[in-house]
């Protein structure tokens, strides 16, 4: 049996969370029996078929996460990457529990119509206090599929208001009667490009521009739009610089031959900094300064979705922040680890030029943005960006190590100098995170064959001799279990 660690411990550390349990405990398999009964009540009235574990949440603490069963994980996956300070976080508790979050919670606004009176002060000391470079508005939204929808929407209209000739233009009495019937001119023949093997969302417009697995398209229709191809970088990258800059190269020029040419005029160009459901897959700084470049070129808006890579993951705020960019994106979305969801941006006529067109009950919620006020002291407070920059680094280079050992098993490494946001390709992928729960870690896929790491912000160097490569684990190939 192997018994590699991550990495050999460089110093005391002095943990974020002291009474956090010192490493994983396992009593039964997963689900054990209370699990089970659990599970089966569940599925009465719930449905239970994407179902991954039964967790008990009271008894979740720190990076470790709880089932019925006394069975405690370390968890390196983090609800798919949207738990950002760890479970049970006492700073997050005190402010769950404050006077001003009770109200927001049951009192709850439809913030269109009737904003609560101090929501300018919510946004400027908490979404907005973290904006990304150069944006200095915000629209709120509900979910990540919700705030790319909004971002397209905006995208669109601003289009049109482009082509009519100004916001002062009003609708001609085509547009209006043909828009009631889904038709153009109301109902423009417009589109947003996506890459291949992109997540953007399950709703109906964002679901139009995800291509990651035909299980989240399947029997629902789709709009018209196009898609281009995404690098598919050779790892190790130092070895095949070359090979790659060509491959970026051939991409973006596809990319701006389906602007320039495809039969549904291109609006807005939406990318994840790093393609996160769709397999993890990078691209380089040169990629996306390319994007754009031939956005600006041809008057489109390039939206970054960082819904997944956003609040710290990368060892940067913003995963973008890696780029360099002269100039900003449009347009940022984002949710998960924030908490609450929305896009940034900072062109005023992104804002729709009538009430009601970005329009819904709720627009977001001041309960979440208040939460993600507290995360944002809480990253501050502890340092986290920086922090998880370090612990990236030291993860990377002890799995640098293991692939020497286990080639077979962790092939095209990637996610250097990209925080904790990691992964690698395992050619039983299934089996190896099967394998991971048994030991103690709670791990996730992406794509076909992709083992990623996805830990909380407050993951610590000391977390890395108990996470991923327990005693026997990476012998998946030569013993099953």
């Amino acid at each position: 049996m192997a018994t590699a660690q991550v990495a050999e411990q460089t110093g005391p550390e002095q943990p974020f969370f002291p009474d956090e349990p010192f490493k994983p405990h396992m009593r039964t398999a997963i689900p054990g029996p209370e699990s089970h009964k659990a599970i089966r009540d569940l599925d009465k009235v719930f449905d239970t078929g994407s179902l991954n574990m039964m967790a008990n949440y009271q008894n979740s603490f720190g990076n470790y996460i709880a089932d019925l069963d006394g069975n405690v994980l370390l968890d390196v996956y983090a609800q798919i990457a949207s738990i950002p300070v760890g479970y049970s976080n006492p700073t997050l508790l005190a402010v769950a529990t404050s006077p001003e979050m009770a109200s927001a919670i049951i009192n709850r606004p439809a913030l269109g119509n009737f904003p609560q009176h101090d929501w300018a002060d919510i946004l400027r000391t908490g979404v907005l206090k973290v904006a990304p470079k150069g944006l200095d508005q915000v629209f709120t939204a509900m979910a990540g599929s919700d705030a790319n929808e909004v971002a397209y929407k905006a995208a669109f209209m601003w289009k049109r208001r482009q082509e009519r000739g100004g916001a002062d233009v009003e609708f001609s009495a085509e547009e209006i009667s043909s828009a009631m019937n889904n038709q153009s001119p109301g109902s423009p023949h417009m589109s947003i490009l996506s890459f291949k093997s992109a997540f953007h969302g399950r709703l109906f417009g964002s679901l139009s521009t995800t291509r990651s697995k035909p299980v989240h398209k399947l029997d629902i229709p789709a709009f018209d739009w196009p898609q281009a191809p995404f690098p598919q970088l050779k790892y190790p990258l130092a070895e095949r610089a070359s090979e790659n800059a060509a491959e970026e190269a051939r991409c973006l020029a596809e990319t701006e031959d389906l602007i320039k040419n495809f039969h549904n005029p291109v609006a807005a160009v939406v990318v994840e900094p790093i393609q996160s459901e769709g397999g993890d897959n990078h691209a380089s700084a040169a990629f996306f300064k390319g994007l754009r470049e031939i956005t600006k070129r041809h008057d489109v808006m390039f939206i970054v979705d960082e819904v997944q890579t956003g609040v710290g993951a990368t060892g940067r705020f913003w995963a973008h922040d890696h780029w360099n960019m002269a100039d900003p994106p449009d347009m940022v979305t984002f949710s998960k680890k924030a908490q609450t969801a929305g896009f940034y941006f900072v062109n005023p006529d992104l804002r729709p030029n009538k009430p009601y067109r970005q329009f819904n009950t709720w627009m977001g919620d001041p309960a979440r943005a208040i939460l993600f006020r507290a995360i944002i002291k809480e990253i501050e407070r502890l340092n986290l960006v920086e922090s998880t920059a370090q612990v990236g680094g030291y993860l990377y280079s002890g799995l640098e190590r293991l692939a020497e050992r286990y080639p077979n098993e962790i092939q095209n490494l990637r996610g250097k100098g990209q925080g904790t946001f990691i992964a690698w390709d395992s050619p039983r992928r299934e089996d190896f995170l099967k394998r991971a729960k048994g030991f103690g870690v709670n791990i996730g896929g992406s794509g076909e064959r992709a083992v990623r790491l996805r830990p909380m912000l407050v993951f610590q160097k000391h977390h890395g001799g108990f996470s991923l490569y327990r005693p026997g684990l990476c012998d998946i190939g030569k013993t099953q279990s």
